[in-house]
């Protein structure tokens, strides 16, 4: 077989290129540790480590939104600590007020003291987090939750949302509360009413029903439409019957004390009534539920307590109103601060498991790191030798190229 000169140069200078290239790419490997230069190297393993790219990104936006989550759940947890200590001066002030031998002007001062744990509980109900998002808004972030109306009272403007945040492939955490379910949503223990027309021979006077015992209540024979009159018996006034009258039940028979200078407490389905004064056996009481005061605000529960105290007087029926309020008042606040408790106790457990995906999403970074760099990088020893190797190769067909070149017929000549 004869080759041509041309032929043979370019054989020569083909086999040069080629062993140059190789030995460049394994000196470029070695530089740059890596040993996947274009995907052409190695395809199965470059589609591999695309896919641990795009999770080693979404690793670390999770990461981002745990810190976020975490960060806005400490301040929520903050602003509640601080409601709750509130709330636990607003119920010692509220016990104060319950003493029957304070003046109108005692309890005004206590009125004072309350008007400016109102304004507190409404700054720290309307916090802003950093981004300048109201925290208890729900999802209308830029609304402001809880507004003071003309008359004193409260409205909520927030929606029932609830943020959360994105912290691994198949979790979303909640970031926040909305302040209708933390401070709205309240059971009111003032929320049955009292129907009684006083005869004109009678004394007897009737504090607006309580609701003392939530579970006793729930369990009241037609409950929750339960309606249950108080009625006396005009042989021996004093004596009264309570029926539950939807069903007919006879919940309970008695008779009130002799001393008539002391109120009688009646207890019955988990209802609270006091009664002052004489009967004259023709009274009859008629306590239902109203469904719209089935909840009311915290900040509702304080005004009402504050405008009590500022407003009643010294005298027989203001002292009753007061008992009343104050009765109602530290019955709500209990309730609130359970409601309040319940919203810290899920903020840490929300806390808790930020702490263990954390903790699981760091795991997986470092096995996600650990294949890529399996993958990706290049073993140096065996590319020290092979380069080695590839020097000699190169420069072996560097001296064949050299003395080939020389073989012409003009060297015969």
């Amino acid at each position: 077989m004869r080759i041509s000169s041309q032929q043979a140069f370019n054989l020569g200078v083909k086999g040069i290129q080629n062993n140059y290239a190789e030995l460049i790419r394994t000196q470029q490997q070695i530089s740059t540790g890596n040993r996947i230069l274009t995907p052409a190297d190695d395809p199965v393993a470059s589609v591999r480590l695309m896919q641990l790219e795009q999770q080693q990104n979404m690793l670390g936006q999770y990461k981002d939104n745990l810190v976020a989550a975490n960060n806005s759940l400490v301040q929520e947890e903050s602003v509640l600590n601080s409601v709750n200590d509130i709330m636990q001066r607003i119920r010692v002030l509220a016990e104060e007020a319950g003493n029957g031998a304070l003046s109108q002007s005692d309890r005004q001062s206590i009125a004072a003291e309350l008007r400016e744990r109102e304004d507190e509980l409404l700054g720290l109900m309307n916090t802003k987090n950093a981004r300048g998002e109201y925290l208890f808004s729900g999802f209308q972030g830029k609304t402001q939750p809880f507004v003071r109306q003309g008359d004193g009272s409260f409205v909520y403007m927030g929606d029932e949302g609830q943020r959360k945040l994105q912290v691994a492939s198949s979790l979303d955490i909640p970031i926040s509360d909305n302040g209708k379910k933390v401070f709205q949503n309240v059971t009111n223990a003032a929320r049955l009413d009292a129907t009684y027309t006083q005869p004109a021979g009678s004394s007897l006077t009737v504090s607006s029903p309580l609701v003392q015992d939530e579970i006793a209540y729930a369990s009241a024979p037609g409950y929750p439409d339960s309606q249950f009159v108080i009625s006396f018996d005009p042989a021996n006034p004093k004596n009264y019957e309570i029926v539950e009258t939807s069903t007919g039940t006879s919940l309970q028979t008695g008779s009130m004390d002799d001393d008539d200078k002391l109120h009688d407490t009646l207890v019955f389905a988990g209802v609270v009534v006091h009664l002052d004064g004489v009967p004259d056996g023709t009274e009859t009481i008629s306590i239902k539920a109203d469904p719209a005061r089935e909840k009311q605000g915290v900040l509702d529960t304080i005004y009402q307590l504050r405008t009590a105290l500022e407003n009643n007087t010294d005298s027989p029926e203001g002292s009753r109103a007061t008992r009343d309020a104050v009765a109602a008042a530290i019955t709500n606040i209990d309730h609130a601060m359970v409601t309040i408790d319940q919203t810290r106790g899920d903020i840490g457990a929300r806390m808790n498991i930020i702490e263990t995906t954390q903790t699981n999403n760091e795991d997986v970074t470092l096995v996600n790191q650990a294949v890529q760099a399996e993958l990706r990088e290049v073993d140096y020893p065996e590319a020290l030798s092979k380069l080695a190797f590839q020097s000699i190769i190169l420069e072996a067909a560097q001296q064949s190229y050299v003395k080939v070149s020389n073989l012409n017929l003009f060297n015969k000549m």
